[in-house]
């Protein structure tokens, strides 16, 4: 949503963000380098817009996360892809599409980006949360749901279920680690812990990934498959 008032709003919103000691990501060709404990982390994100880095150009987009591991060992890609709204908590494996859009396909871009160089793949857009997997031993999130929301995006039912990822990885971007933590959204958007997230992507993941899905405790604690 950067682009929902127009140019003048998303160079506003980068300013504010950059005024406030943080660095954004998602501009076409953008590459945003981050140091984490004195390793270097590359941020590439992607969006089915022309006014942000292509979701659906995949030459494009795999050059351009080819691009970020010369930069940096650790890639983190993030993609706003896929169908929304409370049916859409499952990952199709197939082309998506909202409000007539073009929303790419999540499954086949996730994997690019990770025979390309990321160490990790995390998601929004469907505005509900859906499964994980594990491909070539580096985790995708397909959707996290909305962290917050002032009275834009619709609520209730699934669509209050969000939740925060952590994801340690090693230095030479292999996963280390990750625990997911539920978040439910109140009727006015708020977020508190709680919720039934962690059960919900549990669920998700087995019936969408089976043997490659990411494994859950009833804590969040994410492991690979065995």
């Amino acid at each position: 949503h950067s682009h929902d008032f127009g140019s003048a709003g998303q160079a506003q919103t980068v300013r504010s963000i950059h005024s406030a000691g943080m660095v954004q990501t998602g501009l076409p060709g953008e590459i945003t380098v981050v140091s984490a404990e004195g390793h270097k982390v590359a941020l590439v994100a992607f969006a089915p817009y022309d006014y942000a880095a292509s979701l659906l150009d995949l030459d494009a987009a795999a050059a351009l996360i080819t691009k970020a591991r010369t930069e940096a060992r650790l890639v983190v890609v993030y993609m706003h892809a896929g169908a929304e709204g409370s049916t859409q908590t499952h990952v199709t494996g197939r082309e998506e599409y909202a409000f007539g859009e073009d929303r790419g396909n999540p499954e086949k871009f996730a994997h690019m980006a990770i025979r390309n160089g990321a160490s990790l793949v995390i998601a929004s857009g469907p505005h509900v949360v859906r499964g994980m997997e594990f491909y070539r031993g580096h985790l995708i999130a397909y959707s996290l749901g909305n962290f917050a929301n002032f009275h834009n995006f619709g609520g209730g039912g699934v669509l209050a279920d969000s939740a925060i990822l952590h994801v340690s990885l090693s230095p030479t971007g292999g996963f280390g680690g990750a625990t997911l933590r539920g978040v439910l959204l109140d009727s006015e958007g708020r977020p508190s812990l709680g919720g039934g997230s962690v059960a919900l992507v549990r669920t998700l993941s087995k019936e969408d990934f089976g043997k490659h899905a990411a494994r859950l405790s009833d804590k969040g604690v994410i492991h690979r498959p065995a």
